[in-house]
Order: structure tokens, then sequence, then C-alpha cells
């Protein structure tokens, strides 16, 4: 019969490959002297932009990645470990994480993935100051619809400046 503990630590194992099959991103964080209500209050931050944070022993963590594309990741576990699964938009997640490590000098970014490329601490920073989705959008609307405005002004001076011309015609023709 085997023990608890060793019962956990597979079912923990089995849970971060599921996750990481089912991520697109995962980040890894330490949390040591971080407050047990401060990481309470980054999970639930996480959990509303489609991510979670899983808290693991380091061993479970560095099994579970032995053997994938992000076994280079092992060497970033060290300490209170916390991997965070983000399963939807990176950005966002990354947006949340950064602020909370601005707020808390503690927590330390020991680097990621990001669709099985391996990031560190300054790439996370630099996703987390990539505008939203929906802003990008917007911008590629309005860049390709920037030609047809121009080309709707010109025409408006084109017609403009015809009918300046006839009304000046007709002025020389009255008096």
């Amino acid at each position: 019969m085997k023990k608890i503990g060793l019962i956990f630590k597979e079912v923990s194992e089995k849970q971060i490959k599921n996750n990481l099959k089912d991520s697109d991103s995962v980040f890894i964080i330490n949390y040591s002297k971080l407050a047990s209500p401060d990481l309470s209050s980054l999970r639930l931050n996480l959990k509303g932009s489609g991510a979670k944070l899983f808290v693991v022993k380091n061993t479970v963590a560095r099994r579970a990645l032995k053997g994938t594309e992000l076994e280079p990741l092992t060497k970033t576990i060290e300490g209170p470990c916390g991997l965070i699964f983000v399963k939807e938009e990176p950005v966002s997640a990354s947006r949340i994480l950064w602020d909370f490590y601005k707020a808390h000098e503690q927590l330390k970014l020991e680097g990621g993935a990001l669709r099985n490329k391996i990031i560190n601490k300054t790439d996370i920073e630099t996703l987390a100051k990539l505008p939203s989705r929906e802003i990008l959008r917007a911008q590629v609307v309005m860049s390709l619809n920037s030609p047809i405005l121009k080309l709707v002004c010109v025409l408006n001076q084109t017609l403009k400046k015809f009918v300046y011309c006839l009304d000046q015609i007709k002025q020389k023709k009255t008096s």
C-alpha cells in the first residue's frame, strides 16, 4: 500500500502534466517571504484572466517538466515554487503578474514558457507592457481605414475646389 504523501505527489505531477497540455503559457514564480493573503489575492486576480496558480513541491515540478520541451525551466525552480498556467491570452495574465510583482517585491519571477518558447523575467515584463488584444485589433482597423479616409478627404477637397471655381465663374458673369 502506498503512502499518502507518495499518492499526493503522483496526483500533483499528473495534474501539472495535464495543465501543461491544456495551457498555451506557463510562468514560474518564487513566492518565499510572501504572505498567504497576498498569494491568495494573486490567485484570485489570475483566475479572473483565465489563469491559475498551482503551488507545488520543487521535486514534483521538476519531475513533471522532465522529458518535455519545457525541461530547461527546471533550472529556474528553486525555493517555494508556483506554476501559473495560462489557457487564454497570456498578455492579461502577465500584466496581472507584473503589476503584482511591482507591488510585492518579495515575489520573484523566475521565467516561463510562451507557446513552448522559454522566456525570462524581462520577456514577461515586455509581454505585460503590450496593449490588450482589443486595442491591437482597433489599431489594425484604424491602419486599414486610414488610406480610405485620406482618399475621401482628397476627393472632398477636389469637389470643394470645383464648386468654388463654379461660384467664381458665376460671380464674374453676373458682374
